[in-house]
């Protein structure tokens, strides 16, 4: 089962920006988001951490320097403190004072406006089946009724257990992990986790995986492609998805090839 789109072509392939239009906003910040939407994306994704007060926010990094003018590990700042970070200067001088997202006010964004890929990030996994990043992020989904908008996704396969323990009809894919994967081919990781779709870089979706997974229909989405040329490749090739930063260039790709 996969998310439903709000926006549908109809042409079987899914144009989903990468952290929002990544390539020319700072990534997972709402003008990102905004820019994506405006851009014709079918889906974002975007990364889900948890503040040191257990609220669900949105930043791909464990630590902060790199894409705020704050230091340290994320986890250890509450949500008032996350607040008060430039998430935006870092990208561009036109940015200053962006803030980063909770994943509650992306949700109020996508809203009856694009589908959501929520990667729950591993650095924010715990053992722990309930009362956790994947429990919170759920009532969350809930919240805003976008339970057929959203897909789940994780390097770490506690997570995909853990939203599949919780809430069984939810969309979740494994992002896949080689350490974890122990070899196994996509069909028997998304038959082992209950998953319904396996996400992979280019680099990974090689011929062996590729013939597992058309072999048993399983929804391939890959990341994260920037290349005219390699995104031309990859929709001619029939996968289901493709993250890209530049979700107008992807759109574009696969207009021309699904024509």
């Amino acid at each position: 089962m996969l998310p439903t789109l709000y926006s549908d072509n109809g042409d079987n392939f899914i144009v989903i920006a990468h952290r929002g239009a990544s390539a020319y906003f700072p990534e997972n910040t709402m003008p990102a988001f905004r820019g994506a939407v405006e851009m014709g994306a079918e889906m974002i994704e975007i990364d889900v951490m948890m503040s040191s007060d257990g609220v669900p926010v949105v930043f791909h990094d464990a630590t902060l320097a790199d894409h705020t003018n704050g230091e340290g590990e994320l986890a250890d700042y509450s949500l008032d403190e996350l607040r008060e970070l430039d998430a935006g200067s870092w990208f561009g001088a036109e940015f200053a004072g962006e803030k980063i997202p909770t994943l509650e006010e992306v949700l109020q964004f996508a809203r009856d406006r694009i589908a959501v890929n929520i990667e729950i990030k591993t650095e924010a996994v715990t053992d722990q089946e309930r009362g956790g990043v994947e429990e919170k992020s759920l009532e969350l989904v809930r919240k805003y009724g976008m339970e057929d908008h959203v897909l789940f996704s994780s390097f770490d396969y506690r997570a995909i257990a853990h939203i599949k323990a919780l809430e069984p009809t939810m969309p979740a894919a494994l992002l896949y992990n080689s350490q974890t994967s122990n070899k196994r081919l996509p069909s028997q990781l998304v038959a082992d986790y209950s998953a319904d779709a396996f996400n992979c870089s280019y680099k990974q979706l090689n011929r062996k995986r590729l013939r597992d997974i058309r072999l048993h229909n399983i929804p391939v989405f890959v990341y994260t492609v920037n290349q005219q040329q390699r995104m031309k490749k990859l929709v001619k090739m029939g996968v289901t998805g493709i993250f890209s930063d530049k979700p107008d260039l992807l759109r574009k790709v696969a207009e021309s090839v699904n024509k």
